[in-house]
């Protein structure tokens, strides 16, 4: 069979002993080299350009149904769980709490939530939107785990590494938030996170009511795709006598962005984190979907 195997960034280093073990079982195998951001970005194009019956994409779970042969190979990591401990003491004041992680970690969530519930703390693990498939598991772009059981919980505990997970459900919850990070060995708090994004996001539709022309960011990557939503702000913007045109890419480009002039702003329909972690990567405002949409009402008002 002839397959194409796609890596995150953090597995590209294991390309070479996969595609040698495939080959080994008779299998015609390639490795795609370009940067993929989850399963919402699959090499679906480059499978079909080289002929492959099959893309195996690794470190993943199936992010919604695609029209290909695709198989989601799990990379669990097992974490170090000493940290939780230590994660006692900051969360002495919380009885309720709810716990999150990632698809390299969902197989130790139950263990973790014995070993609090043990210290005698009520545990509740929520369910994602859908994107997502596990409970407690949370996605850049799906943070139910979190959201859903926000009301309920004194604090939230996010178990597993790095920063870029928790801080999409910290954004989109109101509880205490504390990053249990076992790979660096920190435990920390970030709900101060919660008051910077919400000046860069005034910030923004601040900086929006000057502007006249739009530019509506598409990607056409397989799960970040949504002409729908783009046809619909571009008709928006034109209804208040403001200019507005959709842009297509694959990858969103920054330096390319800040080559088109004529626009004031940008708007994205992507990936949601676009318009969250990497609003200081160009030099006009680039906003959410829902930021337009106030900015708009703002204008109406005076």
């Amino acid at each position: 069979m002839k397959i194409l195997l796609q890596f995150p960034e953090g597995l590209k280093q294991k390309a070479l002993e996969y595609a040698k073990r495939l080959e080994k079982e008779g299998n015609e195998v390639f490795v795609s080299a370009s940067p993929t951001y989850g399963a919402c970005d699959l090499a679906i194009d480059e499978a079909k350009k080289i002929g492959a019956e099959k893309l195996v994409h690794y470190g993943h779970a199936e992010f919604q149904h695609v029209d290909f042969n695709v198989e989601y190979v799990f990379y669990s990591i097992d974490a170090p769980m000493e940290i939780l401990e230590r994660s006692l003491e900051a969360l002495t004041p919380f009885n309720t709490i709810g716990i999150v992680t990632t698809i390299q970690h969902i197989h130790q969530i139950e263990k973790v939530k014995e070993f609090y519930e043990k210290a005698g703390k009520k545990v509740l693990i929520g369910k994602p939107y859908g994107f997502a498939k596990h409970k407690g598991q949370i996605l850049g772009c799906d943070i139910g785990s979190a959201a859903s059981i926000d009301s309920a919980v004194d604090a939230h505990v996010y178990f597993g590494g790095g920063m870029f997970h928790p801080l999409g459900a910290l954004l989109n919850t109101k509880k205490p938030f504390l990053v249990v990070e076992p790979f660096q060995n920190t435990i920390e708090f970030i709900d101060k996170y919660r008051e910077t994004y919400r000046k860069k996001s005034r910030g923004k539709i601040a900086a929006a009511l000057e502007a006249n022309k739009f530019g509506i960011l598409v990607s056409t990557k397989n799960g970040q795709y949504n002409m729908g939503l783009a046809k619909i702000l571009k008709e928006r913007i034109e209804k208040k006598g403001l200019k507005a045109a959709i842009l297509v890419s694959n990858n969103v480009d920054f330096g390319s962005l800040d080559n088109m002039l004529e626009f004031d702003a940008f708007v994205n329909t992507a990936c949601p984190r676009i318009s969250v972690d990497d609003v200081d990567r160009t030099r006009k405002p680039l906003l959410s979907a829902n930021e337009l949409m106030e900015s708009l009402e703002i204008r109406e008002m005076h």
